[in-house]
């Protein structure tokens, strides 16, 4: 009897030392940000002992942060009830990803208190808070959009979805810059994301003079915002959209609007254009097509890493919100969200109407790219798209002499590019190396491009004056 009493006093004794080893080793995985591989060692802990506190703490910040949010909703909830600090801010953030965002407030605010008496910073905290409180005033005015389709996309290219008419302008990716680009109908003005000197993405506009381009001129007004890229110019010439992940933001970058003074030459306070357009994921490239009536933006909520979504929709002519304090809450925050989209058909003829011209836009875009072999604009009302547009035999020779510099020049950028790369990533004496060639090649490229912007003048001119003939 006395021997199967000591037995069990050192099984006892094991199964104690095996689980404060477990914890000290799961608690080590959960500091340096490994969740994935402390969260099976807390979900043995949390069912040893369901009423441990600080077990169901972290096994509930493992989950939010392995992405199982409604697992770890109900163990962030007991956890917090017996007031576990950092419990109320895991649970406000994922009050926030659920749109909860007054239980998300009252959860942070009740951190802060706590970190407060235990003399700990709060600054974080505080800021984190503020965007919450932001979010809880927008979504009392979340716009009443509807939105007509969807289409998830290679977010590597997701602007080939975007169908808009050359009335609205262009988007583009060019190899030679960072961000997206968009030009003007006219072919007069550019503006584009691209990182400066320190690697942030920025705002940049370029003018077409009669000698080619101007220089880069950075949008001071905007880029103070963090980074900030996906410029969008209303016809207008005045409005524009962009997206921006710095203050203002609900998480990752958000849209915004601002509308430029002619007076001082600068853009005015911009303005978070809201919900469901923004979102606590990456929100961007807004586009109004004002000739068919059809607007566009980009989001990766609901999408995997390497996904996009580009919801298309139709512009109100002036904004139109919910009754927030007489809708049920759910129903603006299915909204607000955009989970699925039928629920903003409540107007079946507008949904009909709009469906019908995206359906026309999307087959004349099919139809003009079959036939275009490229866009090259000759005068305000005159723009070309095969050889065989060419009145003047000697520009035709020119644009395919023009169309050879720019394979050299992109099979030049994609060299320089690789070299950079290695570059960024070589020890010091590859650095050495690599330098004269890259430095070499970047001379060659702004050269060829100089020569394609004087080509490109040549050829104008050529077809104009054979135009007037």
């Amino acid at each position: 009897m006395y021997r199967k009493y000591i037995i069990g006093l050192f099984a006892l004794y094991c199964t104690g030392t095996t689980m404060a080893q477990s914890l000290e080793q799961a608690k080590q995985l959960f500091q340096k940000g490994e969740f994935e591989q402390a969260k099976p060692i807390f979900q043995k802990l949390v069912k040893q002992a369901p009423s441990n506190a600080n077990y169901n703490y972290w096994y509930g910040a493992c989950c939010y942060e392995t992405g199982a949010k409604e697992e770890a909703q109900i163990y962030l909830e007991k956890s917090a009830a017996r007031k576990v600090i950092d419990a109320y801010r895991y649970l406000g953030k994922l009050y926030y990803d659920i749109y909860r965002f007054d239980d998300a407030v009252d959860n942070y605010e009740q951190h802060i208190e706590w970190l407060e008496k235990k003399k700990r910073s709060t600054e974080t905290a505080e800021t984190e808070l503020e965007q919450i409180k932001q979010a809880a005033r927008m979504i009392k005015g979340v716009e009443n959009v509807t939105v007509i389709d969807s289409i998830v996309v290679d977010k590597s290219d997701f602007l080939k979805a975007y169908k808009i008419s050359k009335e609205s302008g262009t988007l583009y990716h060019d190899p030679t810059i960072a961000g997206t680009a968009y030009q003007t109908e006219m072919g007069n003005k550019i503006i584009y994301g691209n990182k400066d000197t320190e690697g942030k993405m920025q705002l940049y506009s370029r003018i077409r003079l009669l000698d080619g381009w101007s220089e880069p001129d950075p949008l001071h007004s905007l880029n103070e915002q963090g980074n900030v890229n996906y410029p969008f110019l209303m016809t207008d010439g005045i409005t524009l959209y962009y997206a921006s992940n710095g203050e203002g933001s609900l998480g990752g970058y958000d849209i915004f609007v601002t509308r430029y003074d002619s007076e001082d030459g600068s853009y005015l306070r911009p303005d978070n254009i809201g919900m469901p357009f923004n979102s606590p994921a990456n929100d961007y490239m807004y586009a109004i097509d004002d000739f068919n009536n059809i607007g566009w933006f980009a989001s990766d909520r609901y999408q995997p890493e390497d996904k996009v979504c580009i919801y298309v929709f139709v512009p109100n002519a002036s904004k139109e919100v919910y009754d927030y304090e007489n809708t049920n809450e759910q129903a603006i925050i299915n909204a607000a969200t955009l989970r699925s989209i039928r629920s903003t058909w409540t107007n079946e003829n507008k949904v009909r109407a709009g469906k019908q011209r995206l359906a026309a836009v999307r087959y004349d875009k099919e139809s003009e790219q079959k036939k275009k072999d490229f866009t090259l604009i000759i005068d305000d009302s005159t723009t070309y798209h095969t050889l065989n547009d060419f009145r003047s035999a000697e520009a035709r020779k020119l644009y395919q002499q023009r169309q050879q510099k720019q394979k050299d020049y992109d099979s030049l950028r994609k060299d320089l590019s690789s070299k950079r790369e290695q570059y960024a990533k070589g020890d010091n004496a590859r650095k050495q190396n690599l330098t004269p060639a890259i430095l070499e090649l970047e001379k060659r490229t702004e050269q060829l491009m100089k020569e394609i912007d004087q080509m490109d003048i040549e050829i104008r001119n050529q077809e104009i004056k054979k135009l007037k003939q």
